[in-house]
């Protein structure tokens, strides 16, 4: 009679490896996640601390992208909404720059405030129209960075400076724009086809919900992996955990620590601050960018003005993000923050209170022309010995669950032939 087979491991349980988890799971693999933190979500996690709601670094739900759609039951997420569109630092001043895809009606004031011209809200609906396709692939070779694309697609200096220098850098946490173009057109879709959004209780809330799918005793925290092997992994203890598979689901670093010779990019890094004020500096569920690149905030938004429950009632809780940060002590990082903060919304700033600053060294991965080559995403690295993660892929919520998905595919695909 033979043995039962032993299940298929997962080493992290960030998005990604919860994704693939409950892919196996679905297909009938037994599966066991171990993670080394005390619970779920990676870098999508959230902390309640002194009644406030604090996600651990810049991030918001696209309600378009693909996994989100296919792994998570938005309704349950009772999600908070932004406008399309941000609020603009420029020229001293703020404007608003509404979508005109969205918002036709407000394709005026847009214009009138100077980030955008005619034309270029004719090349927004263009560039809109085209990304639009079924296959979402990029108009532009992957060899071109999104900056590159921006300057072909013949958009004005003033909205890219004024607009998608802060915006797209805040959403690749690199000024610079460096991203490959698929990047930009990718996300570029997922912008004009749904909307940014934050769970009620917060970021964390997403691999929660995915964590409460997994049958009971799948899941095992506090338990950091030393080494991997292609039949089993040996844990901090010397504890060893015999698997069919195993599929490595850390953050890059990680990954590369436990696969030697694992080729992983780069890290963005990023910084952000959230302050307790009295009431919200600007009106409604916005964003606010700094189209002057004043620094070192690069965009700012009121997370209680789009979720209510991030805040006590009566009060507002407001989220800085500082995106090329350098090595200043925390003291200081607060005092010129204050002080560009200040400039922007008057002495209110002063009676903010510092609830935390998150440094966040590997928020998200690098994504440069030429990520897109097949060889540079794929899974499965030898027989029974796969990786998943953000960084195989698009470097997002999306990726880091498509890859995932992918891994367990071709997990199956192992273990069935």
């Amino acid at each position: 009679m033979r043995g039962r087979r032993a299940p298929a491991v997962v080493v992290g349980a960030g998005l990604s490896g919860l994704t693939c988890a409950l892919d196996l799971q679905r297909r009938g693999i037994d599966v066991r996640i171990v993670e080394a933190s005390d619970d779920v979500g990676g870098r999508v996690r959230s902390d309640r601390v002194e009644g406030f709601t604090l996600d651990r670094g810049f991030q918001v739900l696209l309600t378009a992208y693909p996994e989100v759609r296919r792994n998570l039951d938005l309704d349950a997420l009772e999600l908070g909404r932004f406008e399309p569109g941000a609020l603009v630092r420029r020229g001293g001043r703020f404007v608003r720059v509404f979508d005109p895809l969205r918002r036709p009606r407000e394709a005026f004031p847009t214009l009138r405030s100077g980030v955008a011209n005619a034309g270029d809200v004719l090349r927004l609906g263009r560039m809109a129209w085209e990304t639009r396709g079924a296959t979402g692939h990029a108009r532009t070779p992957d060899g071109h960075s999104a900056l590159a694309a921006l300057r072909e697609r013949g958009f004005s200096d003033a909205l890219v400076e004024g607009f998608f220098r802060p915006f797209l850098g805040g959403v690749f946490l690199d000024p610079e724009l460096r991203p490959s173009s698929a990047s930009l057109d990718f996300l570029f879709r997922m912008f004009a086809t749904g909307d940014a959004a934050l769970p009620a209780a917060g970021m964390g809330a997403v691999a929660a919900q995915l964590a409460a799918g997994l049958a009971p005793g799948t899941l095992r925290l506090r338990a950091p992996v030393s080494r991997v092997e292609r039949f089993g992994v040996v844990l901090d203890t010397g504890e060893r955990v015999a698997a069919s598979a195993v599929v490595v689901a850390t953050e890059a670093d990680a990954a590369a620590k436990l696969l030697p010779g694992l080729a992983v990019p780069e890290s963005r890094r990023a910084i952000s601050l959230h302050f307790e004020a009295p009431r919200a500096p600007v009106a409604g569920p916005v964003l606010v960018l700094d189209g002057e690149a004043s620094g070192p905030v690069n965009q700012l938004c009121v997370p209680s003005a789009v979720a209510p429950r991030y805040a006590p009632s009566g009060r507002a809780v407001v989220h800085a993000c500082v995106l090329e940060p350098d090595d200043d002590e925390d003291e200081a990082l607060e005092l010129a923050v204050r002080r560009q903060l200040g400039v922007w919304f008057g002495a209110d700033v002063e009676a903010w209170r510092l609830l935390r600053i998150d440094r966040v060294a590997g928020a998200l991965p690098s994504q440069p022309p030429g990520a897109f080559e097949p060889r540079a995403r794929r899974c499965r690295l030898v027989d029974h010995l796969f990786v998943c993660g953000d960084h195989r892929d698009l470097a997002s919520l999306q990726g880091a669950m498509h890859s995932g998905r992918r891994a367990a595919d071709e997990v199956c695909r192992e273990l069935r032939a």
